[in-house]
């Protein structure tokens, strides 16, 4: 019974400090760090797609990135209304593995002569992004719902499910084409 009634008034206490007046509980302080890590990772993202967009070369590829490009503008939205749905201002903070992500992008392409071999490149560098956004939503999706946020757990996990799609997207887009033609591309 004690374990009931702790987990209770600590969800309790989230819902209260999400709202304001409360303590927040250290779960809570975690939540709000990486949804701020996230948002940052989430508007950088909306200036790194229109770069891979702009070296790929499949038709394919540059309709799947067009594609989560919007959905990342979307998801940006979505992270204020989770800001919002807490009661909190949107604040972003650097996201240190999204910023060495996007670079290690930037460096295949730049490394790379446009083909096959660069759209192999991107999708690889995209799916790295897809992974780690994945990895991020299922955490914080998980938080919101441990912490009774059912408004944020919501507008998270739909963000997830389109963060799975992209990635097996950028999967059959791989396998359809992009892979075999670099791998036949003899330097």
């Amino acid at each position: 019974m004690q374990n009931i009634t702790n987990g209770n008034s600590q969800t309790a206490n989230a819902k209260g400090t999400a709202k304001g007046g409360m303590k927040s509980s250290q779960l809570m302080q975690l939540f709000e760090d990486e949804l701020k890590d996230i948002y940052w990772a989430e508007k950088a993202l909306t200036s790194a797609i229109p770069k891979m967009i702009k070296n790929a070369t499949s038709a394919e590829l540059v309709k799947a990135l067009e594609k989560h490009l919007l959905e990342t503008k979307e998801q940006v939205t979505r992270v204020e209304q989770v800001f919002e749905a807490i009661g909190k201002k949107a604040v972003a903070k650097k996201c240190e593995a999204m910023e060495g992500l996007i670079k290690e992008a930037q460096e295949i392409m730049d490394s790379c002569e446009p083909g096959a071999m660069c759209d192999a490149g991107i999708i690889s560098a995209g799916q790295k992004v897809e992974h780690y956004e994945i990895a991020s939503y299922g955490t914080l999706s998980q938080f919101a719902s441990t912490l009774g946020l059912s408004a944020a757990a919501k507008l998270l996990g739909a963000t997830l499910v389109e963060e799975k799609a992209a990635d097996e997207k950028l999967s059959q887009v791989a396998m359809s084409a992009v892979n075999i033609e670099a791998a036949e591309k003899v330097n």
